[in-house]
């Protein structure tokens, strides 16, 4: 194990104002979505959605440090013959890859899941090295009881997912394959933010005893967490403001400051949403680690109604947009007026503005 490697490798991936782009949708989910543009899902139009998004610049030399990509694409080629892989190192971002075989019902827990895909990793991470990758992503999904059920999760649903992942991620390691571990507490559900910070607190804290326990090197993992938020369906829904300081509070109470840097799932929030907690936790807190983004359809969403198929320059406009505006955020230099009006963010105005910020950051909560 290349030690050194992987913290290098790491580090990239939260170099400051960049985040991952997690194009790594499964054949049936990236189906839906095209679906909603009435595009049909072929080995082609996948490829060139993706080709699409990757050779968009300036956001992919600029604003993404890595991109995870689905087994199938990973094998990919351009239309030019240059393999995806290839074309993203090419942008300055890593590959990744996503090695789950997604999240299946777990034995004897109604309600509950277990993400499978530890047979036969070891053989498809040294596959997946040899192809390019350099990270991947292994993504546990844990529910929260409805109606004040405080049974789901239960400890043995913990217990078991914290355990793949550990599992996972040194075997990541040992193929030279930094790890993204992803214990994701799910938004859906009428739950409220203090019953998703005791959940996402319970799993953090198993996450690492996990990790160390199986001998994982902290200085070669990313951490890719949901933020502490309201459930979708929960009558009284946090600010921004709360979340931002639930999170923090979190995350310093459960995450060693070895690790190299966070990169949150946006986890169904709108984009903007998604891209203003992510300000206000750079812009607000002094913290050990890096904090950046991770985001799938927070990302591709509006690219991909851009560009429908066929418009190749709206979509690529969109996903410029969407990359710079997660970008600002990851240096705390994010402002909603940058949404609508296009704000020059070289002005002296702006920068001031950003130094204001800079300068009045609070003390954790």
């Amino acid at each position: 194990m290349d030690i050194d490697a992987l913290y290098e490798t790491a580090m990239r991936m939260v170099a400051p104002g960049k985040g991952i782009l997690a194009a790594d949708e499964s054949t049936g989910t990236i189906k839906k979505r095209f679906d909603t543009i009435k595009l049909e899902s072929t080995a082609d139009s996948r490829r060139d959605w993706r080709e699409m998004l990757f050779r968009t610049e300036p956001a992919m030399s600029e604003h993404i440090s890595g991109v995870i990509l689905y087994d199938e694409t990973l094998r990919q080629k351009a239309k030019d013959g240059t393999p995806l892989a290839e074309l993203i190192a090419n942008t300055g971002a890593v590959p990744g890859i996503k090695v789950d075989t997604g999240a299946k019902p777990l034995a004897g827990a109604p309600g509950e899941m277990i993400t499978e895909g530890l047979d036969g990793l070891r053989e498809r991470l040294a596959e997946y090295h040899a192809l390019g990758a350099r990270f991947a992503k292994w993504r546990a999904v844990i529910n929260i009881g409805a109606g004040g059920d405080e049974s789901v999760p239960s400890q043995y649903c913990i217990n078991t997912n914290m355990h793949a992942l550990a599992r996972y991620a040194m075997l990541c390691q040992e193929a030279g394959i930094v790890p993204i571990v992803e214990p994701e507490v799910i938004m859906d559900g009428d739950h409220d933010i203090d019953r998703c910070y005791e959940v996402t607190e319970f799993g953090l804290k198993r996450l690492y005893a996990e990790l160390f326990e199986q001998g994982v090197v902290l200085e070669g993992t990313i951490l890719k967490p949901n933020m502490v938020i309201s459930g979708t369906n929960c009558a009284t829904q946090a600010s921004r403001e709360e979340v931002a300081e639930m999170t923090v509070q979190c995350l310093t109470n459960c995450v060693p400051a070895s690790v190299p840097g966070i990169a949150f799932l946006s986890g169904g929030q709108s984009d903007v949403d998604a891209t203003a907690h992510l300000n206000i936790m750079n812009a607000g807190f002094d913290l050990p680690w890096p904090l950046t983004f991770s985001y799938g359809r927070a990302l591709q969403a509006a690219p991909l109604a851009a560009w429908g198929g066929k418009d190749e320059a709206a979509g690529q406009k969109a996903f410029n947009h969407r990359a710079k505006m997660n970008g600002l955020a990851a240096l705390g230099e994010w402002d909603e007026g940058l949404e609508g009006r296009g704000q020059d963010t070289a002005s002296p105005e702006w920068r001031m503005h950003v130094r204001y910020r800079q300068n009045s950051k609070r003390a954790l909560p």
